[in-house]
């Protein structure tokens, strides 16, 4: 059984050449994200709170982006595996309309409802720490600058999607490479008002953000203007907005649940995150610090899950159906194995990260207690993550969506709900009490798999 989990060296070649790109570019998106939210967090305690705020809309909103164009990305990478250009083509199209949509739902929201959406996070805690009406004008502030920069984002997305499903992710790696390096200078230009440039605080991080995803989609979309050999796909793409019926009802019909499902499963994150918010101001700041430095530890099997897709989703278009579930297995046991070692490193580092902010002793002990929570869990997470996107590679995209959002939604945040309303239990009872239960999931999952319902080609009659 182990043997059949471990890979040859040309296995583990292939993988990390598709890999490694998406590592570095993810891993440098959060190293980066790290740095802003520290020098944000030496601001102050408000101030980092209402970002913090503000940045889980921000997030539900580019999971969302995620959903609707990866319903037509499963199509477009089997597509690409059997060597359509056409039905990549297509499915590039189909990203770039339902990408507009979202986004204007999402200027729509973020334009007449910050206040609603920044309240529902403000709560007076046990601990006098923090002011509530600080951390009302500074995420208001910071969402209304953060809006200019949603449409750009989607056309990046759609642009670096349908890349890296044609294999090709050391563009889009490039692109996000020079747009976080850009984020990080500008914001260290505008935040403290260095060099001369002018002194705006939060408002200076939204600023260079903004700026970072326009300089993002100018890359990515003039590279692949300009390659038309390598790019086949973005040849007509813009001539017209035609897709045949056939494919659109196959991407509603595969990508609706996908679509639906990574929207309700972002709301459930953030209505995770509020309740964990009603324990007071200070453990939004302390989760906040928590998360910030996961996702960095995170990106190795962040990025593997997109390789399980980009891997087998092929595999699955070349109509290779054996070797896809042996490659799947030892994909997702590389996953699970390098998170051990991640979230050991993790556990290191967590009573020291927390001193960097300048925020009370109290609220850097709490990060650092949910710094080793979120630790002892990552390669549950690991796994749970290979298992979502091995379903979603075979088109199973309604049983991703009870697997998913459907958990999130009918066991963890009604368990949240019940003890942060129902009991007296701190902050770090419960946030245990939520990692923990995806151990059931990991089940789950692993049932699913072997069961062996994905491998299917669901390209052969669109």
């Amino acid at each position: 059984m182990l043997r059949k989990l471990i890979g040859t060296k040309s296995f583990y070649k292939m993988v990390l050449m598709i890999a490694i790109p998406i590592i570095v570019q993810n891993g440098i998106t959060n190293f980066v994200s790290l740095l802003d939210n520290i020098m944000v967090g030496r601001v102050g305690l408000e101030e980092m709170s209402g970002v913090a705020i503000v940045n889980q809309f921000v997030f539900v909103y580019n999971i969302c982006v995620f959903g609707v164009i990866s319903g037509a990305g499963i199509f477009g990478t089997q597509f690409f595996g059997k060597g359509d250009n056409d039905g990549v083509r297509y499915a590039f199209r189909f990203k770039i309309i339902a990408g507009v949509i979202v986004a204007a739902v999402g200027i729509a929201v973020f334009m007449f409802m910050p206040e609603v959406l920044i309240n529902m996070y403000l709560h007076e805690g046990t601990e006098d720490v923090g002011n509530v009406a600080k951390v009302l004008e500074y995420g208001k502030g910071y969402m209304k600058i953060m809006v200019i920069g949603l449409l750009p984002y989607v056309f990046a997305q759609c642009y670096a999607s349908t890349l890296r499903e044609t294999g090709q992710t050391f563009v889009p790696m490039v692109s996000g490479v020079v747009a976080v390096v850009v984020n990080l200078v500008l914001n260290y230009l505008l935040i403290f008002g260095k060099f001369g440039f002018p002194k705006y605080g939060v408002y200076g991080a939204a600023i260079a953000t903004v700026i970072s995803r326009f300089v993002e989609l100018v890359i990515l979309t003039i590279w692949t203007h300009l390659k038309p050999a390598r790019n086949k796909f973005i040849v007509g793409a813009y001539s017209s907005f035609r897709i045949p019926s056939t494919l659109v009802k196959g991407i509603i019909a595969k990508g609706t649940p996908l679509m639906i499902n990574e929207m309700m499963w972002a709301l459930g994150m953030a209505m995770l995150n509020q309740r964990y918010s009603t324990r007071g101001v200070d453990v939004v700041s302390a989760v906040n610090i928590s998360t910030v430095l996961y996702n960095v530890f995170n990106v190795v099997y962040i990025s593997l899950g997109s390789a399980v897709s980009i891997v087998v989703g092929q595999l699955l278009g070349l109509g290779k159906m054996e070797e896809a579930k042996k490659q799947d297995a030892q994909l997702i046991a590389f996953s699970v194995f390098t998170c051990v070692v991640m979230g050991g490193a993790m556990l290191i580092v967590a009573p020291y990260f927390p001193e960097i902010y300048n925020s009370p002793q109290s609220v850097k002990d709490l990060a650092a207690d949910l710094i080793r929570i979120s630790a002892c869990f990552m390669p549950v997470g690991a796994f749970v993550h290979a298992a979502y996107f091995t379903l979603r590679s075979g088109g199973k995209t309604l049983v991703t969506f009870l697997f998913d959002s459907v958990f999130v939604w009918v066991i963890v945040v009604p368990m949240a709900f019940f003890l942060t309303e129902g009991t007296n239990l701190s902050i770090i009872p419960i946030y245990f009490c939520c990692q923990a239960i995806d151990l059931v999931k990991c089940v789950i999952g692993f049932i699913l798999i072997k069961r062996g319902g994905w491998v299917q080609n669901i390209t052969q009659n669109t």
